[in-house]
């Protein structure tokens, strides 16, 4: 029997990037679609790219969590909090792809988020999941928070440096380009057009919500408290993120010990790759896919770690690591529905 899913928020380009995904997963059947904004409305009336494909009309939330074994939210902050709840009550699985369950700590939430959490009881139960990092937390829960696609870059390109204690932990630089549609559907005048084509900058420099998830992340890898200059950037493409990584090596490090630790660590993983020596990570290599590509360069003069990482912010960013992990609460393969190729050019 198939797993009946539904996506909350599925006018967003999250949420439609989760139905262009689920659409072909062998083991799904997607079972409603729910949208405030488009309530009763077909969703091949919004994407004209799924006419004939999908033509669900989007109806409300509580007809779709009955209708579902799983629950996907692409919600806005503050939102998911209710219907993880009403799906709890109703024991179904809960995917939140916003952030209202990514931070642990209430008070960090409150100070980056500017509100306390509204059912902190359910938020035990929740628990954060990078597969490839923490998978086996995920096995057995009801409530996944999927990461932010930024956090995601950061994490899988910093973790078997700081896991493995080569590097420093008190000086490191993140700086992050992203796509457009990092930035959601909604327009605001920095992602309208005229503003956004043939332009480049950074943006909530210092200051973006992303920071402590990408702290409490790699703090957990590492066993102790890591703190991060994180520097977001919007590229004037679609999707796709570069994360470029600076971050000192300890003593006595070489690049030979930096290269082992990196792939020991992602041995047999599906999803990350790390590239040979002399090759540099590049969005277009994994756009449209679940990948996430890492590659390794070492700055001899100054002992600077450099790692770059790169990933599709809509798939394993978003949509696509939201299914790993539904895939992992439901004892499927990883790789389910994820067999996805890049393009060549």
């Amino acid at each position: 029997m198939k797993i009946k899913a539904s996506v909350i928020g599925a006018t967003g380009y999250a949420g439609a990037e989760l139905v262009r995904l689920l659409l072909k997963h062998p083991d799904v059947e997607l079972a409603a679609l729910c949208s405030k904004s488009f309530e009763g409305q077909a969703l091949s009336d919004i994407y004209p790219s799924f006419l004939g494909l999908c033509d669900k009309v989007c109806i409300n939330q509580s007809e779709a969590v009955d209708m579902s074994d799983v629950v996907f939210a692409c919600l806005p902050h503050g939102l998911s909090e209710p219907l993880a709840a009403e799906c709890l009550e109703k024991g179904r699985k809960f995917i939140d792809l916003g952030a209202d369950f990514r931070l642990e700590s209430e008070e960090e939430y409150n100070e980056w988020y500017n509100k306390p959490f509204d059912k902190p009881k359910i938020h035990k139960s929740a628990v954060y999941c990078v597969p490839e990092l923490f998978r086996e937390k995920a096995k057995d829960t009801n409530i996944i928070a999927n990461p932010g696609c930024y956090p995601t870059s950061a994490a899988l390109g910093l973790a078997p440096a700081i896991e493995n204690a080569l590097v420093e932990t008190d000086s490191i630089i993140i700086d992050s380009k992203s796509g457009v549609t990092g930035a959601g559907r909604g327009l605001s005048q920095t992602t309208h057009y005229p503003d956004c084509n043939e332009a480049f900058s950074p943006y909530k420099v210092g200051v973006h919500r992303h920071t402590p998830e990408i702290e409490q992340t790699l703090s957990k890898v590492g066993g102790k408290k890591v703190k991060v200059t994180f520097v977001p950037h919007l590229l004037p493409v679609n999707r796709g993120i570069v994360s470029t990584m600076y971050v000192k090596l300890k003593d006595g490090v070489t690049k030979e010990q930096v290269r082992a630790a990196y792939e020991k660590k992602y041995e047999g993983e599906q999803f990350v790759r790390v590239l040979k020596d002399g090759a540099t990570a590049n969005l277009r290599n994994v756009k449209y896919t679940n990948m996430c590509d890492i590659s390794l360069h070492v700055d001899s003069r100054t002992g600077t770690l450099i790692v770059v990482s790169t990933i599709d912010n809509m798939v394993k960013g978003a949509a696509g690591q939201a299914i790993q992990n539904m895939n992992l609460i439901f004892g499927l393969p990883e790789e389910t529905g994820l067999d996805l190729i890049p393009p060549a050019f």
